[in-house]
Order: structure tokens, then C-alpha cells, then sequence
């Protein structure tokens, strides 16, 4: 008979094999004595594996991660899980019951890695997760969203140079990934000085759901568990297409201040020199169109049309000639309407 898994340790807590439990990791105590604390629901399996964590909400405001994550721990596929899955639906407590992107000292979580025993709010909270979660981890899934006024294509971000975090981009199966460098401070740093590999999924507007970008997020997941061994192959959305990649990407901003009419859906392909929206000024006396300097795809786009002269109003990714990425994406969705696994009565 085999022998039976050492239990798994986060916080003060250890969670036996072939079990699952939500460990709160105490944080802070807020101004009126209230304790705040980072909640990990572990599921600690009952065959040996490797350890996956997956985080929503470093950005309070960046809700439809945590709806995602909602949804993970709902999937049977998780029933006959091998290794340990640490899901942390919220990271940023504070931010997310302010409905903010920042902590109560205006510092951004994810510029804060890998933190400080003694530092700020926001340093003491990435180094509980720095050694909490990271350090315990194999591999890492973050989820995040655009901010609130903008909405972004689903995507998945990775740091050049890291072909196993491309391995996984690549099984995760969102519509676009996009190679970007990594910012100083941010969670994904700190996880590569440990060498352990983080992908970032982007998708929706903050403080919204957006459903398309819930079910990818979803099935994503569970399809970078199932090439992880983690889970078996039932219940887990086969992958109809390859996903579009792309190297870089740049705003375009508004040449004037005014009311922006956007003429583009994200997910739309683009030529140089087409026309992607146009700014007025509130007396109709003056108008610009916003032309394309060169063709890509649009991945994400302010939804306020009140802006003013150099904002950022269209994300645009480069991509390869030949890609017919609307039909990627169209092919993409509707594979994800069809799955039962995301029926009504199971799911939502």
C-alpha cells in the first residue's frame, strides 16, 4: 500500500491529502480593530503532484478574477485532483471592499513584490504571498482584468525567454498571447527570481463581469491543470484553435480632448490607415478620426467616451501577417458555449 501524502502547510494550518480547507493567513488590524487576513482555499489531493496557485484580485477593483476562481473550485474535475491547487480569490481584502485598485495607503500590490516583514501595508501583503504562495508553488496563474472604463480582449501575458510559461500559455488557449516584459515590483518577478514560471490572464473591465472572458478564464485553467497532470482529461474544453501571438503592443491615444465615439469591437482586426474612432469637442466644431498607423488587432479600448487630449483610448497588438484572428476568436467562444461544463445548474 502506498504511503499516504504529507499534509500540506500554509499559514499555521496543515491540510491532510485528499482534502480541502480555506486557511486564513492573517494580515493587518484596520484603524477600528477589525482583522484582515489573505483566505487560500487548498486542495491538497490524494495522489502526489505538482503545486499550482492560482490568485484574483492583487487589483481590488479587478473583480472577474475572483468569479473565476468561484467556478474553479466548483469544477468536478477537481474531485480526483493529484498535487495541490492553492486558489486565493482575493489578495487585495482591502482593495476589493473599497471596490479600489489600491491599498488603503494608495500603494499598487502588484508593484510591491517580493515585499518586507516590516515595510508598508502593501510590502508585508506581497511578502505573506511571496513565501505563503509563491514559495510553495511549482507554477503560478494570476488573474487579472483592464481597468475599470476599459475592457480587454481575453489574453495571456508571459516574460520573453520563459519557454515553459509559453508551454502553458499555449495550453491555457486564450485568443491572444502577448510577450511583455516584466514590470519591477510585480508578482511575476518576484516568482522568476525563485525560477518559478507565472502566466498572466487578462480579460474584462474592473468591477464587472464580463461572461466570455469568466468562461475562458475557466477553462483555461483547468486545461493548464490537465497538461500539468493535475486533473484527467473529463470535463476539461477541448482547444479548437492555436492562439494568436503577438510580440508587442502600443496604445493609441486621443489627439484632442473631447467626446470619443469608438467605431471598432475589441477582437477586431485592423489595417493601417483605418479608422478606429473619432473625437469631437462637445460643440461639434471640431473632429478628428483616429487612424491606425499600422495593422493589428484591437485588445483593449477605453469605454469612456469623456477624454481628454493624449489619453489612452485603443490597445493595439502586433501580429503576424496571416493570422485570421476573428476567426480564432469566433471559434474560441463558441467551443466554450458548447461545453457542458458550463451549464446553468452546475456552474453559475
Amino acid at each position: 500500500m502506498a504511503a499516504k501524502r504529507p499534509d500540506f502547510r500554509v499559514g499555521n494550518h496543515d491540510i491532510p491529502a485528499d482534502s480541502r480547507e480555506t486557511v486564513d493567513i492573517p494580515v493587518s488590524v484596520m484603524s477600528d480593530h477589525t482583522p484582515v487576513s489573505m483566505s487560500v482555499h487548498v486542495v491538497h489531493g490524494r495522489r502526489p503532484g505538482p503545486t499550482l496557485f492560482v490568485s484574483a484580485a492583487i487589483h481590488g477593483d479587478e473583480i472577474i478574477g475572483v468569479e473565476i476562481v468561484r467556478r474553479l473550485l466548483r469544477s468536478k474535475p477537481l474531485e480526483k485532483l493529484r498535487g495541490t491547487l492553492l486558489a486565493i480569490p482575493v489578495v487585495n481584502a482591502f482593495g476589493f471592499l473599497n471596490r479600489s485598485r489600491y491599498l488603503p495607503d494608495r500603494r499598487d500590490l502588484n508593484r510591491s513584490f517580493p515585499g518586507l516583514t516590516k515595510g508598508s501595508l502593501a510590502a508585508r501583503l506581497a511578502y505573506i504571498f511571496d513565501n505563503e504562495i509563491v514559495g510553495k508553488s511549482d507554477f503560478g496563474i494570476d488573474i487579472h482584468s483592464a481597468a475599470i472604463h476599459r475592457s480587454n480582449l481575453p489574453q495571456i501575458r508571459i516574460s520573453p525567454s520563459r519557454p515553459k510559461a509559453l508551454e502553458y500559455a499555449k495550453a491555457f488557449g486564450a485568443p491572444l498571447i502577448l510577450t511583455s516584459k516584466v514590470r519591477n515590483g510585480s508578482l511575476r518577478e518576484a516568482a522568476e527570481r525563485k525560477d518559478i514560471d507565472v502566466i498572466v490572464y487578462e480579460g474584462g473591465e474592473g468591477l464587472r463581469f464580463d461572461e466570455i472572458s469568466v468562461r475562458t478564464g475557466v477553462a483555461g485553467v483547468l486545461r493548464v491543470m490537465r497538461h500539468m497532470d493535475m486533473i484527467g482529461s473529463k470535463g476539461v474544453p477541448k482547444l479548437r484553435a492555436r492562439s494568436i501571438r503577438a510580440t508587442s503592443s502600443s496604445w493609441v491615444r486621443a489627439p484632442l480632448g473631447g467626446l470619443f465615439r469608438s467605431f471598432r469591437d475589441i477582437g477586431e482586426q485592423v489595417g493601417k490607415g483605418e479608422v478606429l474612432g473619432a473625437v469631437s469637442d462637445p460643440f461639434g466644431e471640431t473632429e478628428l478620426e483616429i487612424l491606425t498607423e499600422e495593422p493589428g488587432l484591437l485588445i483593449g479600448r477605453t469605454n469612456l467616451p469623456i477624454v481628454n487630449e493624449g489619453d489612452a483610448v485603443c490597445h493595439l497588438a502586433r501580429i503576424s501577417d496571416g493570422q485570421d484572428a476573428e476567426s480564432t476568436i469566433d471559434s474560441m467562444a463558441s467551443s466554450l458555449d458548447e461545453h457542458p461544463m458550463f451549464d446553468e445548474d452546475e456552474i453559475i
